[in-house]
C-alpha cells in the first residue's frame, strides 16, 4: 500500500494538480527525485501493514538527533532555519529553509542545529510491520 502511495501524491501535486483543482490554487513541486540524499536509489519498504508517519521536530539552538540510521524512506522538509546533516565517513551537508530532501539509507548521522534560532523539520517516515522510524548508533 505505501509503495503505491507517495508515487501518487508526488503525481498529484505536481503537474497533475492543476488541472484538477481550481486555478486559485498555488501547488509548488517541493521533491521530485529517484535518488536520495547520499545518492542511493529510492526504494519502498515491502510491507504488510504499512504505516505513514509525520513528525514536526523542533530543533533549539545548538540540538542534535544523536547518530542515527533509517532502514525505510524518511522525506524531510525544512520549515525554518538550517539543518546541518554530518554521515560518519564526515561528509556534511546544509539544508536551508523551504528546501526537501529525501533522507539515506542505512548511513549513519546525525541533524544539527548550529544557529542561534529554533529549527523546524516536517519529516514523512514510510514505516510499516513495526519496523522502527530510525536506529540509533
Amino acid at each position: 500500500m505505501t509503495h503505491k502511495l507517495f508515487p501518487a501524491l508526488f503525481l498529484m501535486l505536481s503537474f497533475g494538480a492543476k488541472a484538477q483543482y481550481s486555478d486559485k490554487l498555488i501547488i509548488e513541486k517541493l521533491l521530485q527525485s529517484d535518488l536520495n540524499s547520499m545518492g542511493q536509489k529510492i526504494q519502498y519498504p515491502n510491507v504488510k501493514d504499512a504505516k505513514v508517519s509525520v513528525m514536526k521536530i523542533t530543533f533549539p539552538p545548538g540540538e542534535t538527533t544523536g547518530w542515527h540510521k533509517h532502514e525505510i524512506p524518511v522525506f524531510s522538509y525544512i520549515l525554518e532555519g538550517t539543518l546541518t546533516v554530518e554521515t560518519e565517513d564526515h561528509k556534511v551537508t546544509q539544508y536551508k529553509e523551504n528546501t526537501c530532501f529525501a533522507e539515506s539509507y542505512n548511513i549513519y548521522h546525525k541533524g544539527t542545529n548550529n544557529e542561534k534560532t529554533n529549527l523546524v523539520v516536517l519529516a514523512i517516515y514510510l514505516a510499516g510491520d513495526q519496523k522502527e522510524l530510525s536506529i540509533k548508533k
